[in-house]
């Protein structure tokens, strides 16, 4: 039977006391307390006692910067016995489709594994270190091909397998939790950019995603405790938090980069550069060849304005070629559609230019279709469909994932 506590409360005392500084002065009466305050203000009991393994990368600090692996380990009341780290490694040096090798933590002497889309070797290492209880923290940026939530699927599996407790420790969802978006993941074209039946933009927190993911998905749901957030609303941007932003992977420098990611991510399925390489990626797209047409083309999507830009890109497609394309910034978040705006720029280049097609693995394998977890939008796109004609395609399932989700929602709608 799966079993699932929350736990969560008044935030205040040692925990806080050192990191209150840190916070700019007009954000301290609002900020939110993630799950490693809310934890470590109770002094760790919920880990009292157990051998851990914590799945963490750079994000998992605490408000004054400080690791919570350090602190866990550095409080005498965790018994930390190794680390695992998702995509792009615990250090976070690796770019992406890659982990990171095996290391001995400098500071803690605590070993640091390689768990990025291997669920059987992370249940081996779990046994072989001993782990009794999984804690998970990462900060998730609210998109279903961004790969983190699909190690704590991975990770929530082989904790289920084993019979281990399995705690998350949540985080906000950076781009707001009002609503899911986008089409919904067919099985058929499940990767490790998406694994299950869940929205394009899931509008969830990654606590709220394990409760989901514990009761809809896993063979052998585990024991799962999510410690809650204190002051996380379902409309808050992360600015809204007063807590600081680290890049969660290499190429997610900004909130603003977050913010358009759910839609312009769709641009690693083109022969476009979607901006890898440069200082604003997927926000920066564009290939040799390409002018000032598209830009003038998609002016006026709501919610954004478009720059004629030109680039060159230092690694990934096109590298050390000069690029011709289009700067996307967003001027209203709440008027703006990261995925309808990024399908009709698809739309527009690929009239203009007609040139840069999809990528594909091979002739029945494309990119955009495990990107969008479908084929319908690709197949639409390309017998000449607008972007009106597109965005219909997902309402019925993307209605049925929004009533599924409902059950497993942590937070409330909106500041009070």
């Amino acid at each position: 039977m799966q079993r699932r506590r929350l736990l969560g409360g008044a935030v205040a005392g040692t925990a806080l006391a050192a990191t209150a500084a840190a916070v700019p002065a007009q954000a301290r009466g609002r900020r939110v307390a993630t799950g490693i305050e809310v934890l470590a203000d109770d002094d760790f009991a919920e880990l009292a006692g157990q051998k851990v393994g914590v799945v963490s990368n750079p994000t998992g600090v605490l408000p004054d910067l400080s690791h919570e692996v350090d602190l866990m380990h550095g409080s005498g009341k965790v018994d930390v016995v190794a680390v695992f780290g998702p995509e792009h490694g615990f250090r976070g040096v690796s770019q992406a489709g890659e982990g990171e090798d095996f290391f001995l933590d400098p500071k803690t002497g605590i070993p640091v594994y390689n768990a990025y889309n291997d669920k059987d070797r992370m249940a081996e290492l779990l046994a072989e270190a001993g782990v009794e209880t999984l804690v998970f923290d990462i900060q998730d940026v609210g998109s279903r091909f961004y790969t983190y939530i699909w190690t704590m699927y991975l990770a929530l599996e082989a904790a289920g397998e084993l019979g281990l407790r399995f705690v998350v420790l949540d985080r906000p969802n950076p781009i707001g939790g009002r609503a899911a978006s986008g089409p919904v993941l067919h099985p058929e074209h499940a990767t490790f950019v998406g694994l299950k039946p869940i929205a394009q933009r899931h509008g969830m927190t990654v606590g709220e995603l394990a409760g989901l993911f514990n009761a809809e998905f896993v063979p052998e749901p585990a024991d799962l405790t999510v410690v809650r957030m204190r002051g996380w609303k379902r409309d808050m941007y992360f600015e809204d938090t007063g807590l600081p932003w680290v890049a969660p992977s290499p190429n997610m420098p900004t909130v603003a980069t977050a913010v358009a990611y759910p839609g312009t991510c769709l641009f690693e399925a083109t022969a476009l550069s979607e901006g890898r390489g440069t200082t604003k990626p997927f926000e920066l797209l564009g290939a040799p060849g390409v002018d000032h047409a598209w830009s003038e083309a998609v002016q006026g999507l709501p919610g954004t304005r478009f720059r004629e830009a030109y680039f060159t890109p230092t690694f990934s497609k096109w590298a050390s070629a000069v690029c011709g394309g289009v700067e996307l910034q967003v001027t209203d978040r709440r008027e703006f559609d990261p995925i309808r705006t990024g399908l009709a720029m698809i739309i527009e280049q690929r009239r203009l230019f007609p040139e840069y097609g999809w990528r594909s693995q091979d002739v029945t394998s494309f990119w955009l279709d495990k990107l969008t977890g479908n084929q319908a939008v690709r197949l639409a796109i390309e017998a000449g469909a607008d972007i009106d004609e597109v965005t219909p395609l997902w309402t019925d399932e993307l209605d049925a994932f929004s009533e599924q989700r409902e059950s497993h929602l942590l937070y409330r709608r909106t500041a009070q």
